[in-house]
């Protein structure tokens, strides 16, 4: 173990008491205001790859619905944009800038809790060959997919509400 490793696990092993006593727990721990969300949030059904996208990564991140309580309605949104432009005007690297408006319901009244809107983007070059570029945009759209849903799950989170019902 060299002498910089040494010196960041003493710092890690240091700030422990500092983390334990400011009350820090994770989120979703049983107790914790989000824990109500756990298993308990249905999103709509993914109508095309996007959403899917979208959805996999809600449920990875709050599990899937075993016992849902919560529906989740989301509109995504995005549109790609050329933003490097050789002089020949040739466009060598694009940004897809991307939203999803979302509502969460209370599954039992159909009542909406809470609405937002969240925003945004990722990029990939495209001045590989056409196989790799498509790649590349695949990946950059699953990419910008998971960033929105880990927005939309992070106010999921803060809401004061998301232990209720």
């Amino acid at each position: 173990m060299s002498w910089s490793d040494r010196r960041r696990l003493l710092g890690l092993v240091a700030a422990l008491p500092v983390v334990a006593a400011c009350g820090y727990a994770p989120a979703l721990a049983p107790g914790r205001p989000a824990a109500g969300l756990f298993g308990r949030l249905r999103a709509d059904d993914p109508a095309d790859r996007r959403a899917h996208a979208f959805v996999a990564r809600i449920e990875e991140r709050l599990g899937r619905p075993a016992a849902p309580v919560w529906g989740l309605a989301y509109v995504i949104a995005a549109a790609p944009r050329g933003v490097g432009i050789t002089p020949e005007g040739a466009t060598t690297r694009q940004q897809l800038h991307g939203s999803v408006a979302f509502a969460l319901r209370e599954l039992a009244t159909e009542a909406e809790r809470l609405t937002g809107r969240v925003e945004g983007f990722t990029a990939w070059s495209t001045t590989a060959t056409a196989v790799a570029t498509l790649a590349a945009e695949e990946a950059a759209e699953a990419r910008l997919m998971r960033i929105l849903a880990d927005q939309v799950v992070a106010r999921l989170m803060a809401w004061p509400g998301a232990g209720a019902a």
